[in-house]
């Protein structure tokens, strides 16, 4: 499952018989229940999804409606379902792009399955026809202090100097308690999550602007004011929420995570084109970032794979510190980067407010991450499960 929620999405359900859904495996979903004539006034980007039930209509009226929908420009994304799939039917539902046939009986999970599919298909649509995809990359340290939100700071500060895009880049920090993010820049913290609740389908692009705390060109903030209660007050839904309208808006999303797991921690990770686990080269550090691999790798789907940085890497002649080599061989695999150390280009970025390339453009740490950031770009493919439209 790779689309973080069914939230506002806009389901048109032709058949009665499909109105327990909106309660059940549709719940936050915009769902409107009509007849088929319904199709005939339909009007192109105006649903999400179109859900039949065969069963509940005539088979020859249906026919002709799926045909008329079919010859739409760019038809939604269809899903027929029915215990009684007439042959013909199901191979006209076929041929258009984005459309699928279940059998009844389904479970909730076979329906959500299908559906998600469709809307990944839809959504993973070539710039021209759907719009460019986003990429969201989701940074988190193996251990306190391995300084995953400086990565992710210059991450995403580097990116928005590649983008030519007015909404290229958006940080967005997800330590919704004592996020340092904003501090790190000097900059407001200004997304209120916990007042929405369970309600997050009000959350819409307007309130991401409103939520949003400008860096700098093309580089933009998504962090909550500190507060010891927001990981018990922000529901799950609205973190999904405002994590999907960032990835329509922006070129790239860069999520700066918390180390420990929350009930959306998942399914955050899983919706992520990247996985970044940042460890320093102490033991403790390498160990708990093998672990903290081999976690996310097992929960997500298979095949997904993390990306283990190596942070503070100094150089050597003599002495305790772990050599890249060593460091591979306690993680029991390859790392993806190493980020050298450069104490004093960190604590000026740290003391003044803003990305280290504003002070120290020529630091080791700015040369680094950018080459970071290539292998990551030369070789992340769009994941078939999960892609994004850009507004």
């Amino acid at each position: 499952m790779t689309h973080w929620s069914l939230l506002g999405r806009r389901v048109l359900a032709i058949g009665t018989s499909l109105a327990p859904l909106a309660r059940g495996p549709l719940f936050g979903a915009a769902f409107e229940l009509a007849d088929l004539e319904r199709l005939a006034d339909l009007q192109p980007a105006t649903v999400d999804l179109v859900l039949i039930d065969a069963d509940a209509v005539d088979s020859g009226a249906l026919g002709e409606a799926i045909v008329a929908l079919a010859a739409m420009g760019a038809p939604p994304p269809t899903l027929m379902v029915g215990q009684r799939l007439a042959t013909g039917l199901a191979r006209a539902v076929m041929r258009m792009k984005h459309a699928d046939v279940l059998e009844a009986p389904f479970t909730d999970e076979q329906l959500q399955a299908a559906i998600y599919s469709l809307l990944d298909g839809a959504a993973s649509e070539p710039a021209g026809s759907s719009g460019q995809g986003s990429r969201c990359w989701a940074v988190l340290g193996a251990v306190g202090g391995a300084g995953a939100t400086t990565i992710a700071i210059e991450i995403a500060n580097a990116l928005a100097g590649r983008t030519t895009k007015e909404h290229g880049v958006c940080l967005i920090d997800l330590h919704l308690a004592d996020g340092a993010a904003s501090a790190y820049l000097a900059a407001a913290p200004a997304m209120g999550l916990a007042q929405f609740g369970p309600a997050a389908e009000r959350m819409d692009a307007a309130l991401l602007a409103a939520f949003t705390t400008p860096i700098s060109k093309g580089f933009d903030l998504l962090a909550c004011p500190r507060d010891p209660l927001a990981f018990d007050q922000v529901s799950k839904e609205a973190v999904l929420r405002i994590l999907e309208i960032a990835c329509e808006a922006y070129e790239f999303v860069i999520i700066d995570m918390p180390r420990h797991r929350r009930p959306w921690t998942l399914e955050v990770l899983s919706g992520a084109d990247e996985v970044l686990v940042i460890s320093e080269l102490t033991v403790p550090a390498l160990l708990a970032a093998r672990a903290l691999s081999e976690e996310i790798e097992t929960a997500l789907p298979v095949g997904r794979k993390t990306r283990i940085v190596l942070n503070r890497l100094a150089s050597r002649m003599f002495g305790p510190t772990p050599s890249t080599a060593e460091a591979e061989r306690a993680l029991e695999r390859k790392t993806e980067a190493s980020i050298s150390s450069d104490w004093e280009a960190a604590a000026a970025s740290v003391n003044l407010g803003g990305p280290i390339s504003q002070y120290r453009p020529k630091s080791k740490i700015v040369r680094d991450v950018a080459v970071l950031i290539d292998r990551v770009l030369g070789v992340a493919d769009r994941r078939a499960g999960w892609s994004r439209r850009a507004a």
